[in-house]
């Protein structure tokens, strides 16, 4: 019977050290994968900035009215001024009545009615 013991206790211990050395595997990989995301992410972020800062390389203000005067004829861009813009107050807002649904006035005017 203490063989029986024995051999119990060292299936046990052979089934456990299987399962830590699984684990253990397992965890490996996903931290090699974790850290290859990683290193792309920052690879990304590294490109976005680039892209960034030649987006605001093209877009500088002296670049683009140069370009604008060039390609006058074909383009007629004029620079814009502050009388190009529209007052807030002559912008026509739809009037509160004539809402497409009226569905949440509804709800409301019920819900402080009481009803």
């Amino acid at each position: 019977m203490r063989g029986f013991v024995v051999f119990i206790c060292a299936a046990g211990v052979i089934a456990l050290a299987y399962w830590a050395y699984s684990v253990n595997h397992a965890t490996q990989q996903v931290l090699a994968q974790k850290r290859g995301l990683e290193r792309e992410i920052a690879r990304l972020e590294e490109a976005i900035d680039v892209q960034q800062a030649e987006w605001a390389y093209l877009n500088r203000p002296g670049r683009l009215r140069e370009l604008a005067e060039a390609n006058f004829d074909d383009l007629e861009l004029i620079p814009m001024q502050s009388y190009h813009f529209a007052h807030p107050g002559n912008i026509p807002y739809p009037r509160p009545d004539l809402e497409l649904s009226g569905a949440p006035e509804r709800v409301m005017g019920t819900l402080e009615d009481g009803q």
